[in-house]
């Protein structure tokens, strides 16, 4: 991809039993259950949430802890029950179970075992806090490999920009609108004579508003390609790994948009250096506080009067001054934005345009691995057809609906 590697944070030492030994002291006398452990005979249906329970971290904190670290039996998936784990406390066995409707302790009569269950909740806490380098390990493995999901806000950032860019129309057709039109005012002095006049124009504010709508559009518009790139080279399966996913989302605009697109491409190549263009522009307002790096906010003291630092003859066509110089002007960046959204979606990319823009999925980093969207991508109707497949699944896997449809 053309972006440089850079170290990945990694814990200097790890060791795993010294983590294990740990988390379990630390859940003392917490223990997985055995033929010792007092429980009802239908508890696994019976057994009720204790408000305790609510004060559990997260789900799957709780899952690596007790099960991944500690080896306790998980008693497996159900219908609206992601997981099920037996512990003992002091003799009595209650169940942390992962239902539809959050994760929770259970008891068989949570009236008379609250007090218990409220210990059980705080040893639980404390493990966690115990086996944060395992979980820290863990994120660094699964940051190596295909085994992620690249969260997809392709939709909420474009809002964005569509938002301010109609904000930054209204404003400039309502300066047109009034354009012509003057305020006077007169003053009445303590004597109620007529002292001061004054005089504004509506149009001057409506334009200055306008311009500075047109800016924030131009930035949201970038911020959101900054964002879709990487998802469409995840589709198109330049980015296969958390490790070049990272290293992508750390580059820079330009190594984004050639890893999305292939820069060698007449048209591509003509859009990239007029967005490139745009972008200095934009930049040297935003990040460099509108004073640019090239002396773009200098004048220097001359026989002629203060006179621009970046005088013409030493401007290239990234040159960007307020006042005389190369201003951005966002109603000629509209149209070439306008130009480049078209573009980008043509061709095969409207298949992915579905995915990232109409369905709002997450980018799959194993299904970019071993091919799944190149082969969605062959057809209309082929990719339609995974799409929905995918949605299904996902919405089944929210509502815990494991067995719907095999």
């Amino acid at each position: 991809m053309g972006v440089t590697e850079t170290a990945m944070t990694r814990p200097a030492e790890f060791h795993i039993e010294k983590i294990r030994a740990a988390a379990a002291q630390a859940l003392a006398p917490l223990k997985p259950v055995d033929e010792q452990s007092f429980a009802p005979k239908d508890m696994l249906f019976s057994a009720r949430r204790t408000n305790a329970g609510q004060q559990l971290p997260e789900p799957y904190l709780v899952y690596f802890l007790l099960v991944d670290l500690l080896s306790y039996r998980d008693l497996g998936m159900w219908e609206k029950l992601a997981y099920s784990i037996p512990v003992d406390f002091n003799g009595t066995a209650y169940l942390v179970e992962h239902r539809k409707l959050g994760l929770g302790l259970f008891a068989a009569d949570p009236s008379t075992q609250e007090d218990d269950a409220k210990k059980i909740v705080r040893l639980i806490q404390k493990a966690v806090r115990a086996a944060h380098p395992y979980f820290d390990h863990l994120a660094n493995e699964a940051a190596e490999g295909s085994k992620l999901n690249v969260e997809n806000h392709a939709r909420t950032l474009y809002g964005r920009f569509e938002y301010l860019r109609q904000l930054h129309r209204s404003k400039a057709d309502a300066a047109e609108a009034r354009k012509d039109e003057r305020i006077a005012k007169e003053i009445r002095d303590k004597n109620g004579r007529m002292h001061t006049q004054t005089i504004s124009f509506p149009a001057r504010e409506l334009k200055r508003e306008a311009k500075w709508l047109g800016l924030s559009a131009v930035e949201a518009f970038f911020s959101w390609t900054e964002h879709v790139f990487i998802h469409i080279a995840i589709l198109n399966g330049q980015c296969t790994t958390g490790k070049e996913v990272s290293l992508l989302a750390g580059a820079d605009w330009a190594e984004k948009f050639k890893a999305a697109l292939d820069i060698d491409d007449l048209e591509t190549k003509a859009l990239y250096d007029e967005l490139t263009v745009i972008r200095q522009q934009l930049r040297n307002h935003v990040a460099h506080g509108a004073f640019g790096k090239d002396g773009q906010a200098f004048s220097f003291h001359s026989s002629a009067g203060a006179v621009p630092l970046l005088l013409p003859h030493r401007r290239n066509r990234e040159s960007f001054r307020f006042g005389s110089g190369a201003e951005l002007d966002p109603t000629q960046a509209f149209d070439t934005i306008a130009r480049f959204e078209s573009h980008l979606w043509s061709g095969r990319r409207a298949r992915v345009r579905l995915y990232i823009q109409e369905y709002q999925l997450p980018s799959i980093l194993s299904m970019s691995a071993d091919g799944t969207y190149e082969r969605a991508r062959v057809s209309d109707q082929a990719m339609v057809d995974f799409m929905e497949s995918l949605v299904t699944r996902i919405n089944n896997a929210a509502n815990m609906d494991w067995w719907i449809g095999e």
